[in-house]
């Protein structure tokens, strides 16, 4: 569905929220709403919110370590491992 379809002002929202709700949350399409034919906010369902946090989370991660590597502020995979091998066996010796 094209954002443009599921454009709908404040006083319809307000006159049908149960309704926008149940089709918001059926359809996973969010919905424009506009207030003196001015987009103002965007309701989604929350399955949807939720998933797209946590992709800009995972887009975040993955662009520090982009900025990390670049600034060779990295090391092999096995070097890695084994100094958390060292950490850990200089835990259990403590």
């Amino acid at each position: 569905m094209k954002p443009s379809e599921s454009i709908k002002p404040i006083s319809y929202v307000k006159a049908h929220l149960s309704e926008v709700i149940n089709e918001i949350v059926a359809s996973r399409n969010p919905v424009i709403v506009t207030q003196n034919g001015e987009p103002k906010v965007v309701v989604q369902d929350l399955q949807t919110y939720e998933s797209i946090q946590d992709s800009l989370a995972m887009l975040k991660i993955l662009a520090l370590s982009a900025k990390d590597h670049q600034a060779g502020r990295f090391k092999p995979v096995k070097q890695a491992f084994e100094d958390v091998r060292k950490r850990l066996r200089d835990q259990e010796g403590s």
